[in-house]
């Protein structure tokens, strides 16, 4: 086990006997759990060769979800996440790393709406976080302004503020309030935020309901794995990347999660219509494909072992059958690795176009798992849910499962959740038609009614893509449909002006941050 240094927690010894069993209460203990940058076909139980068989546990005895959607990036998929609301209302439309003093682009979560924390510890609930917080602007992580996780209703939490960094030396990481700046020699981030969520379930009392947030940064880059984890992934990926999408897109019909008439696209566009096959690349390309692709592979799988170290000390601690367990990821894996870092993430994102950051499918599309510990409940459930859903979702459907009530006001506004529980949907009931939408650095999107229209930024041509016969994205209908172009542009539109979307930036990354910094040297975010 990870020696990790936290000072306001006790780890409980392995050997204390066994608790007595949690009273079962109408209102169940919450594990949500989110991994960062995964793509839609990395777990096994999504079609993928990465050992999880601890996640696998929860989708064979829960629910799988195949067509749930996210923001398509790390901090608004959080802040969606975590106030129910699309991103540019919760004050995350871009990244944490300026505050652009501008509606919809704060760069942190905003004060005007309770978190999911906030509301169920008004609910007495316990709330714990462990792990990737990236809701806090940058020019605040040297002092708490008010956003930091412990004063947005986490009664203890660990982990790091930023969206990136080193797995040996990440920073800043907290404990509560308290910076912490030392690590031992055998630190590595995952495992330190697993063995964090340990200890806080051990020290939780049991007769009080629990809500936990343990959100990973694995697989996130940069891509760093202990060499023993690695070496005994690297066998797998010596086949190439066309083999194993091929094997993962035919998992992925026998689990019921892409229709068996589909044919496996490949994607031409994304590479400039030059797409290598596994052939073309030099042995050194493939060599180090082959290591890249084996490093990502364990770190998913050490985050899969903390999550069997969660689910095992909930049993333990005689909670199980009152807990429901969910697992997600943030956005569609990146192409941010160079040309190699592309091949990978389109073999993870398998079988959909695109990835991370951008509004196609690729960038939006992930896992979503749900499972309650008492396996009676399970069987009242569809093991695959194909309903449309999305992040700004689970907010009310943990409510719903733990039977607590959102809040009329909030700071004396008033609040309401702009997503619907998926609760009927797990019961394989139909979902009321809703409209979904999509915006990150000028990619946007639509889905509606089975439709979907979607551009790569603002300067390029809408797509429309009907996903009933094309759910890869693959031909573009616009011209054949002008009306319903028109029609779900107006709707975007209409969306996009409550939100705060507009303006559109297109300044590069550095140029963003530095125009805004120069006009708003402030960036305390209070």
């Amino acid at each position: 086990m990870n020696k990790v240094l936290i000072s306001s927690l006790a780890m409980v010894s392995i050997g204390q006997s066994l608790f007595a069993a949690q009273p079962r209460k109408e209102h169940p203990n919450i594990i949500l759990i989110m991994c960062d940058d995964m793509g839609f076909s990395d777990l096994s139980c999504y079609g993928g060769e990465v050992h999880t068989p601890n996640i696998d546990f929860l989708a064979n005895h829960g629910v799988r979800f195949s067509q749930f959607k996210n923001t398509g990036r790390s901090c608004p998929s959080r802040a969606a996440l975590l106030t129910g609301h699309y991103q540019h209302e919760a004050g995350m439309g871009w990244m944490t790393a300026v505050d652009e003093h501008r509606p919809g682009y704060r760069g942190q979560i905003s004060a005007d709406m309770p978190t999911i924390a906030e509301v169920f510890k008004s609910n007495r609930y316990a709330t714990y976080m462990s792990g990737k917080w990236h809701l806090t602007v940058d020019g605040a992580f040297d002092k708490p302004n008010g956003s930091y996780p412990a004063q947005r209703g986490f009664d203890k939490y660990y982990g790091c503020l930023s969206g990136g960094g080193s797995y040996y030396k990440p920073t800043p990481v907290y404990s509560n309030l308290n910076r912490i700046t030392e690590f031992p020699e055998d630190y590595y981030y995952t495992t330190a935020i697993s063995d964090s969520a340990v200890s806080f379930i051990k020290q939780h009392p049991i007769d009080n309901p629990m809500f936990m947030y343990l959100a990973y940064y694995a697989p996130h880059l940069p891509l760093q794995a202990p060499k023993e984890r690695v070496e005994a992934c690297r066998d797998r990926y010596k086949v190439g990347y066309d083999v194993l999408r091929q094997q993962r897109f035919d998992r992925q019909k026998e689990l019921g999660l892409v229709d068996k008439a589909m044919q496996l696209p490949v994607f031409q566009r994304e590479f400039d219509g030059k797409r290598p096959a596994w052939t073309d690349l030099t042995p050194q390309q493939q060599e180090q494909w082959i290591t890249d692709m084996a490093t990502y592979a364990a770190m998913i799988e050490v985050m899969d072992d903390g999550v069997g170290q969660v689910i095992n000390t909930i049993k333990e601690k005689g909670m199980y059958e009152n807990t429901v367990f969910l697992f997600l990821s943030d956005n569609g894996a990146t192409k941010e690795g160079g040309y190699l870092g592309q091949l990978m993430a389109d073999l993870s994102n398998t079988p959909f176009r695109s990835y991370k950051s951008g509004c196609f499918q690729g960038g939006t599309s992930a896992p979503l798992i749900v499972m309650y510990g008492d396996d009676t409940l399970n069987k009242q459930q569809v093991n695959i849910c194909k309903e449309p859903s999305h992040i700004i979702d689970l907010f009310p459907t943990c409510l719903d499962i733990a039977s607590v009530k959102y809040p009329a006001s909030f700071h004396d506004k008033k609040v309401k959740l702009s997503g619907t529980s998926l609760l009927p949907a797990m019961q394989g009931k139909r979902m009321p038609s809703r409209d979904y939408y999509f915006e990150h650095q000028s990619s946007c999107g639509i889905i509606s009614d089975g439709w979907k229209l979607v551009r790569a930024n603002g300067k390029q041509p809408w797509e429309l893509i009907n996903l009933a016969t094309d759910p890869f994205e693959l031909k573009d209908l616009s011209a054949q449909y002008p009306d319903k172009l028109k029609n779900l542009e107006k709707k975007w539109t209409q969306w996009a002006n409550q939100q705060h979307v507009f303006p559109f930036e297109y300044r590069s990354w550095n140029e963003r941050i530095k125009y805004y910094k120069s006009l708003n040297p402030d960036q305390r975010g209070e």
